[in-house]
């Protein structure tokens, strides 16, 4: 299905392939919607594409990637395809990134810094639950 979304609106999106060039670009889409710059710790980057009339943001990588963030102790998942529709302090409709709860890994569908003065961001599922962690867990690690 992402695949499908992808196609749909790639006409009149930015496009870049290349692995440095793709994680220039997603570090600053993320500043651009003032989330945090490690949300997205992507490797082996193929392709990025953003079409801002539609707010669609896709990232393509060689292969999915289990990452962990340790200032939470969660472990969260990307496949080789990640999608979303980003807005300012949000992405939304988000495919392709689960998040491990104790024995079974969780679909993340919603990601948003509702209140940026409380320094916390929110992971909603697709059935409406939710947490919240601190901003600061998800910053990029020089």
């Amino acid at each position: 299905m992402s695949s499908q979304q992808i196609a749909t609106h790639r006409e009149n999106a930015e496009v870049y392939t290349g692995d440095a060039v793709c994680k220039q670009k997603s570090l600053e889409l993320l500043e651009k919607i003032n989330m945090p710059k490690g949300l997205l710790p992507l490797e082996d980057l193929i392709e990025v594409g953003h079409n801002e009339a539609t707010g669609f943001v896709w990232l393509k990588q060689k292969k999915s990637k289990t990452h962990v963030f340790r200032a939470i102790g969660r472990s969260v998942w990307y496949d080789t395809e990640v999608t979303a529709f980003v807005e300012d302090r949000r992405m939304k409709r988000l495919t392709g990134v689960k998040s491990k709860e104790i024995l079974i890994w969780v679909t993340i569908s919603d990601i948003s810094i509702q209140d940026p003065a409380s320094g916390k961001i929110t992971f909603g599922t697709p059935t409406g639950l939710s947490r919240t962690f601190p901003v600061s867990a998800f910053e990029e690690k020089n």
